[in-house]
């Protein structure tokens, strides 16, 4: 008989916090809360929870202070560093810089550009992967994984100078797979670099980034379990090396006086004022948590819970699944729909009061994507009414919630 104790067993799935929230009903009662939401923003795992309470009875400054408390916490802070590194895949020489979120890193990485850079960019991105770049080519969306390919490839051969390839690894509206390792491969043989955009990935799959021939990711902890504040911009260390810091003050300098000397480690050049170190050690302990289960349960587990919801929704009448490339390929577990005659925020609205299920309602801050899903022009996407709802499972779904929520659409749509 196996005496390993049951959480510590590799393929035991971690709980998540709120897992027992009961919410009310416009009817009345309570009713155990269906959270659908994860591609918002995940629950907190409890081994997150308790690395962040372990964490705060010695919790002080980083990096200058010799108390004891001060070097426990500067060491919890540069271990979380390097797990980081490791759950990611990065190179020896890669840099990490811990950030706000996916936004906050890439904005970062835009700011460390080369002069005069071009970045290549889909319309299928998210709001944050689309604005911060002050030179870009944009995409149309393409017709397939191999239309992708083509289609940077035809566009970085027309560029010279620094480019930047910027792509999403798992779309947020639709959940689909992109071919980042064949795009890094098209973007690397004209010179370029890539970006990947990896907030959606990472929470389901495991991510290579040496393997799969990226310079960059981004990605945040709060759609990681880990909703502490915390991101990371991992990748080639020479451009943030040389950029202007992103926050200037303490820790970003080696010395003030009449000249200003910024530090050339990039990690410190760019993360002024006292870091958020609890975000931090809550990042590096769920990269752990999910390393420590192994990715074969939780993909298992998504996978099914994925194929149960998508087969309820296409049963319903009137319900559309947005897809850009159909219905079989690879996806991680996102789902995006519209009911025929119904808003999607009244969709949303009726789910959570009637139902106790919350979902995601909107363009997602993607509205060029959204638009083109939805076929529908420039106005349209700036009209409240026009929209999809977003259903999104992870760690802690269950088959009763996926039920639920088919449930709920049914009755809707037959409203």
């Amino acid at each position: 008989m196996d005496k390993t104790p049951l959480r510590a067993r590799r393929d035991e799935i971690p709980l998540v916090l709120g897992a027992d929230l009961e919410v009310p009903l416009k009817g009345g009662g309570l009713v155990r809360y269906a959270n659908l939401d994860y591609a918002a923003s995940a629950p907190c795992l409890e081994p997150v929870s308790a690395a962040v309470a372990a964490a705060l009875p010695a919790y002080s400054s980083v990096h200058r202070g010799a108390g004891y408390a001060s070097q426990l916490t500067t060491a919890r802070y540069e271990q979380a560093r390097h797990t980081v590194r490791a759950f990611v895949g990065a190179r020896p020489d890669d840099a990490l810089i811990f950030t706000r979120n996916t936004t906050d890193a890439t904005n970062l990485l835009a700011r460390c550009l080369p002069e005069g850079t071009t970045v290549v960019v889909f319309d299928t991105e998210h709001h944050a992967s689309l604005l911060p770049w002050p030179k870009t080519v944009r995409l149309a969306p393409p017709t397939s994984p191999g239309a992708a390919i083509l289609a940077a490839d035809q566009a970085l051969a027309t560029i010279t100078g620094p480019t930047l390839l910027v792509v999403t690894a798992a779309s947020n509206v639709t959940g689909e797979l992109w071919p980042i390792a064949g795009l890094a491969h098209v973007a690397h043989r004209h010179g370029a670099r890539i970006l990947a955009d990896a907030a959606q990935l990472v929470p389901h799959r495991p991510l290579n980034l040496a393997a799969l021939g990226l310079d960059y990711v981004v990605f945040s902890g709060h759609k990681l379990y880990a909703p502490f504040g915390a991101g990371a911009l991992v990748g080639r260390a020479d451009w943030p090396a040389r950029a202007e810091p992103y926050l200037r003050g303490g820790g970003a300098v080696t010395s003030v006086a009449e000249i200003t000397e910024w530090s050339d480690d990039p990690e410190a050049r760019h993360e002024a004022g006292t870091p958020n170190v609890l975000g931090a050690i809550a990042l590096a302990a769920a990269c752990d948590a999910l390393s420590a289960t192994g990715w074969t349960p939780l993909v298992e587990t998504e996978e099914r819970l994925l194929a149960r919801l998508r087969a309820g929704l296409a049963s319903i009448e009137g319900v559309r699944e947005l897809a850009l490339w159909g219905p079989d390929y690879p996806r991680v577990g996102i789902v995006s729909f519209t009911v025929e005659g119904r808003i999607a925020r009244e969709v949303a609205e009726l789910l959570s009061a009637e139902h106790g299920v919350g979902v995601r309602d909107g363009k997602f801050c993607a509205h060029p994507f959204v638009r083109h899903l939805l076929r529908v022009d420039d106005g349209g996407c700036a009209d409240a009414t026009t929209g999809a709802v977003r259903a999104s499972i992870g760690i802690g779904s269950t088959e009763e919630h996926v039920d639920r929520l088919i449930a709920g659409v049914r009755s809707i749509a037959a409203g």
